[in-house]
């Protein structure tokens, strides 16, 4: 049957692909569209899958949050090309994810198929190797976020109390720009085997002073001491505080604390 212009155009404009494989595809569909369209996601599918090997170095973050504060998921989807990472079909992939992720449970998201059906699409229609990478969700009794305006990193905040907008977000933005970076909420979040190899690394050094033995104990305690203060997010002096004294607990309301974070950057 002769295929019309109209209806090529058409399924180009739905699809993203060649005027020559979208006619290719309705003549072989006998100018049914949906199944033209079925036919070229099948095809564009496979050859894709065959470059799955390709770096896909680029990519964007993407955040979405209950209107109530009480859920926050952040998500990362690598690409080849920083182009295609900013294009307007990455942006909309990435936001439906992350509205994904959301409406899910807690904890590191897991690959549906409608996000399987969302990468695949925005691989056919970009010739790149597009990758879901990572996603979490975190709930709390109040939950703030901050993305860079690149997209490129970010941070969600999990809170056990109500906290002031500005607050959340000065926390998130702290997480995402303090070095060195937080690697848990408290002491006591800390991984046993870290605290350990800290102590062990600071009782050699300290060993090796030669002095009395309780003063190598201070030393070692007083070395623990400073990684904690440096690997924690409470204990941390807060980036947005002009005079720089006061540490993410002070700034925080009375009876709230952090229950849950995490930061993301593209790649890393």
């Amino acid at each position: 049957m002769a295929i019309s212009a109209k209806d090529v155009m058409a399924l180009r404009q739905k699809t993203g692909l060649g005027m020559m494989d979208c006619k290719k595809a309705l003549t072989e569909a006998d100018g049914d569209m949906a199944a033209a369209e079925e036919i070229l996601r099948a095809t564009r599918k496979k050859e894709m899958d065959g470059r799955s090997e390709r770096p896909a170095a680029q990519g964007r973050l993407a955040i979405a949050a209950a209107a109530d504060n009480s859920a926050v998921a952040i998500i990362e989807i690598n690409a080849e090309t920083d182009f295609t990472a900013r294009n307007d079909s990455m942006i909309e992939a990435a936001e439906k994810v992350a509205a994904i992720a959301l409406a899910g449970g807690a904890g590191e998201v897991t690959v549906t198929p409608e996000i399987t059906e969302i990468i695949d699409d925005l691989r056919i229609t970009t010739g790149e190797n597009i990758s879901f990478r990572r996603g979490r969700k975190i709930e709390g009794a109040y939950c703030g976020y901050y993305l860079h305006h690149d997209s490129m990193k970010g941070a969600v905040v999990a809170f056990s109390g109500p906290v002031e907008g500005d607050v959340s977000t000065g926390v998130c933005q702290h997480i995402t720009a303090h070095i060195p970076h937080p690697e848990a909420v408290d002491a006591d979040d800390l991984p046993s085997e870290v605290l350990d190899r800290v102590r062990k690394d600071a009782e050699a050094e300290a060993a090796e002073s030669g002095k009395p033995a309780e003063i190598i104990a201070k030393m070692v305690e007083g070395k623990v001491r400073k990684f904690v203060g440096e690997a924690t997010l409470v204990n941390q002096k807060y980036v947005k505080d002009p005079e720089g004294k006061k540490t993410i607990a002070q700034i925080l309301p009375d009876d709230t604390s952090v229950q849950a974070f995490d930061r993301y950057v593209v790649g890393l």
